[in-house]
């Protein structure tokens, strides 16, 4: 009925208006850690405004494949993303133990996404492969390798380093063009066309985003699969068991605090810490102490630390070795260097 259609129009404006402004605090947010509380807080928010959003985009058939992109409403255009925003919203939780299934949710949403632009013709760009990558092995079985094809892989790589270059100057004009329009049309003063020009070019702009992350998404698969076979290898017999470590979770070491800041921003997913934090750490698994390090003095150099372990170690040296050092000491005293030597005498 048209009075459940005017409901919705404003609710689902709302759905999407919620899970972008989730987005852009997750991603932009002062928050050195994707995996602090209130960042997954607002991705499980954000993920649950744009679920509803989908599905009503769905209800009320929005979009259909066999249509033109004149079609479609100007108003209606900026839900194209809907897709796009889960798959990148999938990515940021951080469920270690889930990784591989959010991966592989994340890379539907933005095929969903990318398959729906290319229907309307908004292209301008290729279609990733569609198969996930195969286990390690299947692929290195059918790809030949050797010096008939160096070649074309060189080129390859410098065609496609060429396009990475293109893509990123171009996100890097629509990023501006947007927010030259944002206000007018956010504050609704832009007229019927620009409305449609800054929803196109949000689409766009997406459509860059989501062929990095499946690229992304695809490189990580591999890394996690063949890990996963490692791990169901039986272990070889060791003899008797070494003492347990307690497994590290994956993170960025940097020098210092400022350090911290600058590559924590480059990598939202990984935890960064700095030396000092990682001894701590480690000190509490009880790893350092049973490796005979010593603590980490703020301020002092590697090489220094380095010296301390030396002095360290030889006064631990064995007394046997002290012995021999002794008694080699002595050797030398009572016999001159190069006692013994008689061939070359004349």
């Amino acid at each position: 009925s048209m009075a459940e259609g005017a409901a919705e129009g404003p609710r689902l404006a709302e759905l999407l208006a919620a899970g972008l402004r989730l987005w852009e605090e997750v991603e932009n947010g002062a928050e050195p850690s994707s995996g602090a509380p209130a960042v997954q807080l607002k991705v499980r928010q954000g993920l649950e405004a744009l679920q509803q959003a989908a599905a009503m985009v769905a209800q009320l058939d929005l979009f259909s494949e066999n249509e033109e992109l004149e079609e479609i409403a100007s108003a209606d255009l900026r839900y194209l993303v809907v897709p796009a925003l889960l798959g990148a919203l999938t990515l940021k939780q951080v469920n270690q133990s889930r990784r591989l299934e959010h991966l592989e949710s994340a890379r539907a949403h933005f095929c969903r996404f990318l398959q729906l632009c290319k229907s309307y013709g908004l292209e301008g760009f290729s279609q990733p492969p569609a198969a996930t990558p195969s286990p390690a092995g299947e692929e290195a079985a059918g790809t030949p390798s050797g010096p008939a094809t160096a070649q074309p892989g060189l080129l390859a790589m410098a065609r496609s380093r060429q396009a990475k270059i293109q893509r990123h100057n171009q996100k890097k004009e629509l990023e501006n063009r947007l927010a030259s329009m944002r206000a007018a049309v956010e504050s609704g003063q832009a007229d019927d066309a620009q409305t449609r020009e800054f929803y196109v070019l949000q689409t766009q702009q997406w459509i860059h985003t989501s062929l990095e992350e499946i690229e992304s998404i695809d490189q990580e698969m591999v890394i996690l699969r063949s890990r996963g076979t490692t791990k169901q290898a039986p272990a070889p017999p060791h003899g008797p068991s070494r003492q347990v470590r307690t497994p590290l979770k994956p993170f960025i070491l940097t020098r210092n605090a400022a350090q911290a800041r600058v590559f924590g921003a480059g990598y939202p997913g990984l935890p960064t810490m700095t030396v000092d934090q990682w001894y701590e750490q480690r000190g509490r698994h009880g790893v350092v102490a049973a490796q005979n390090t010593p603590p980490r003095v703020p301020g002092i150099t590697d090489e220094e630390l380095q010296k301390q372990q030396q002095e360290k170690k030889e006064e631990e040296d064995d007394e046997e070795a002290l012995q021999r050092a002794r008694n080699w000491d002595d050797w030398k005293d009572t016999h001159p260097r190069g006692y013994g030597n008689r061939q070359n005498m004349g």
